[in-house]
């Protein structure tokens, strides 16, 4: 898997540093190198590259202003490049695979380009899923149903998060998704138990249960979602309903309308 990628940046020297730490990893190919924003949205509108290191700091054009400027085509992947640390919190809310400190050392670059492949593999799985779905919908209606599963016909995991970003208290927190114990609605906010944090993320219950695998994440009151795999004891209660004893001690209550999610551990 070749790695299209666009190098953006005002100094020539930062380009040529980056570039040159870049020529050891062989799957990168760099396509095209631009010196300000402008620039950077016409090359990545024309050659549609995998991803963009993109510096903050430029006049004119800076680097969130490219991103606005592609709002309307399919964006590549970003890592932004900056010699300042006051942007990262504004970095990952536009979605960023990673924030680089200039200059960028040889370890930090390896952890990301790791991030971007993973990524980039991830976003490719589903667009072969998707196209195989388009070829099917024509010559075989019927299978188009079974490739939403696998074969013991459950959500296919890879189209799942296994980090998520969430901002809180003014810092960003990368949560893996392993380490959420429940989460707690509140209006538009969800709060993230974890082992070691509760956090707010400002997003609803409804869009934050598509990107959690629901073999793992169910919800079990209309407020709450809960982390089967870290449910220690089953403790019934009355007019149907039950307490879920989590890993930490807490007790999450069901309710009637969802036991049936208590049904897989007491069956």
């Amino acid at each position: 898997m070749t790695i299209r990628t666009i190098l953006v940046d005002d100094e020539s020297l930062a380009i040529q540093g980056l570039e040159l730490r870049l020529q050891e990893h062989e799957d990168v190919e760099i396509i095209d190198k631009c010196s300000n924003g402008r620039e950077a949205i016409r090359s990545i509108k024309t050659h549609k590259p995998d991803l963009v290191f993109l510096d903050i700091q430029m006049p004119g054009f800076d680097g969130f202003s490219v991103i606005q400027g592609l709002m309307e085509v399919e964006p590549p992947l970003f890592v932004f490049v900056t010699a300042y640390s006051d942007h990262a919190i504004r970095a990952f809310e536009a979605q960023a695979v990673d924030y680089l400190m200039k200059p960028v050392e040889p370890a930090r670059l390896a952890d990301t380009l790791d991030r971007v492949r993973q990524r980039l593999a991830e976003k490719r799985g589903v667009e072969e899923v998707e196209k195989l779905k388009e070829v099917l919908a024509e010559v075989a209606p019927d299978a188009v149903d079974e490739m939403a599963t696998t074969d013991g016909g459950e959500p296919a995991a890879n189209r799942f998060e296994k980090l998520i970003n969430i901002k809180d208290r003014g810092q960003i927190f990368r949560v893996d998704v392993d380490t959420i114990e429940r989460i707690d609605a509140a209006g538009d906010y969800m709060v993230i138990y974890t082992g070691e944090n509760n956090l707010v993320l400002r997003e609803t219950m409804k869009d934050l249960e598509k990107r959690l695998d629901p073999r793992r994440f169910q919800r079990v009151h209309r407020s709450t979602i809960v982390n089967l795999d870290l449910v220690r004891q089953v403790k019934p209660h009355t007019n149907g309903e039950c307490f879920l004893v989590l890993e930490s001690g807490a007790q999450v209550k069901v309710s009637r309308s969802y036991r049936d999610v208590v049904a897989r551990f007491v069956h």
